[in-house]
């Protein structure tokens, strides 16, 4: 949405033609009034109204910007009809200038009193009647201008504070897609310096999981099937990791990627993580029971946990990712790989880093490529 600039034509104030209107019973006195301002430039247009009980509707239909009305006319009093105009939503706002043939000051004090915002001896001078024709128009064609333009800033205001609160609603749709993409540090950080800083963590904890037999599983469930099952479970992941303070990395088909003590260090990181593997091993677990009762299929999860060194920073131009590289990272992957069903597989170092009650079941050395024998051990609980 573009704000106009003043030059724009919506910013343009109306022009509004000098248009009199006579209210008086005598077609002699409204011939007269009529020949007045003859040759005059800016030209005034003139209408004569012999029957006061119809000015009313010939001003809201003629809309002039002066309303010229005698005080004395048979059948009605001159001041209500001032009275009438001024109650008349269409009509209330028009100057209107009462033609007396009185010049008490009474008289004059009765008409203004009544609404009226001029007082002139009828037949008034030619030059002064068209003067005050002129002087009352002009403020009156002011003050509708001036309303115009009120009304068009008002607009512009509504218009502008419209547009703050969409402005407001996409920074914080943009922020929320943010914060789903990166942690809320590192979103921090890219929104301030437009950048995020590669930064080296001397002790992170990594938490990788998958489902068993995935690959075959998902042949035998349709493709809507696989998709709601594996969102009901990640879904539940997302809300187990947020509760814990951990953060999700990123999934992989099945896999599922869990940093802790990244991109902000924290000492009880590691047993957080734990907590984690221990909720999702215990959730997957609870809902194997309900799909194998209700004769769905259903799918364990292996967990492998790793601490130790890493790199973390954001990559890429589009779709960028939040992401980790390191030994670390490459080990807590092979513990994954080398758990089992429904088990929480640890290294030598991650359980060296647990406290003493922590109940840990040993695997003894297990083979792993490109590491030789790693010791390996079961977390059972804390």
């Amino acid at each position: 949405m573009i704000i106009p600039s003043p030059t724009e034509s919506r910013l343009a104030l109306k022009e509004y033609p000098l248009r009199v209107l006579l209210v008086d019973d005598q077609r002699i006195v409204g011939e007269a009034v009529r020949r007045m301002p003859a040759g005059r430039t800016p030209v005034i247009e003139f209408r004569h109204c012999l029957d006061p009980h119809a000015a009313i509707a010939m001003a809201i239909e003629f809309s002039p910007t002066l309303i010229l009305q005698d005080l004395m006319m048979p059948g009605i009093n001159g001041l209500n009809l001032v009275r009438t105009f001024r109650e008349n939503e269409a009509a209330c706002r028009i100057p209107i200038i009462v033609l007396s043939s009185k010049e008490e000051a009474v008289t004059k004090a009765d008409s203004f009193a009544a609404g009226a915002s001029d007082d002139v001896v009828k037949l008034p001078d030619k030059i002064e009647l068209l003067a005050r024709i002129q002087h009352h128009s002009d403020a009156f064609v002011h003050r509708l201008q001036r309303d115009e333009a009120y009304e068009v800033l008002a607009r512009q205001q509504r218009e502008l504070e419209e547009l703050l609160v969409k402005v407001s609603e996409e920074k914080q749709k943009s922020e929320n897609l943010l914060l789903n993409i990166l942690p809320e540090a590192v979103a921090s950080e890219l929104k301030e310096n437009g950048n995020v800083r590669a930064m080296r963590f001397s002790l992170a904890g990594l938490l990788f999981s998958d489902f068993c037999d995935f690959t075959a599983l998902s042949q035998t469930m349709t493709a809507e099937e696989l998709v709601w099952e594996l969102n009901e479970c990640f879904s539940n992941f997302d809300r187990i990791a947020r509760a814990h303070g951990v953060e999700k990395l990123k999934t992989i088909g099945d896999g599922y990627l869990f940093v802790a003590g990244i991109p902000a260090p924290r000492p009880d990181a590691l047993l957080s993580l734990v907590r984690v593997g221990i909720e999702i091993r215990d959730f997957i677990a609870a809902r194997r029971r309900e799909n194998m009762a209700a004769g769905s299929q259903y799918w364990d999860v292996r967990v492998g946990m790793h601490c130790g060194p890493l790199i973390a920073g954001v990559v890429g131009l589009h779709k960028f990712a939040y992401d980790v590289w390191g030994d670390t990272v490459n080990m807590a992957s092979r513990l994954e790989s080398a758990g089992a069903a429904g088990r929480i597989n640890i290294s030598e170092q991650f359980r060296a880093q647990l406290p003493p009650a922590a109940v840990c079941v040993p695997r003894g050395l297990i083979m792993v490529k490109g590491k030789g024998d790693v010791e390996m051990f079961f977390l059972e609980s804390l």
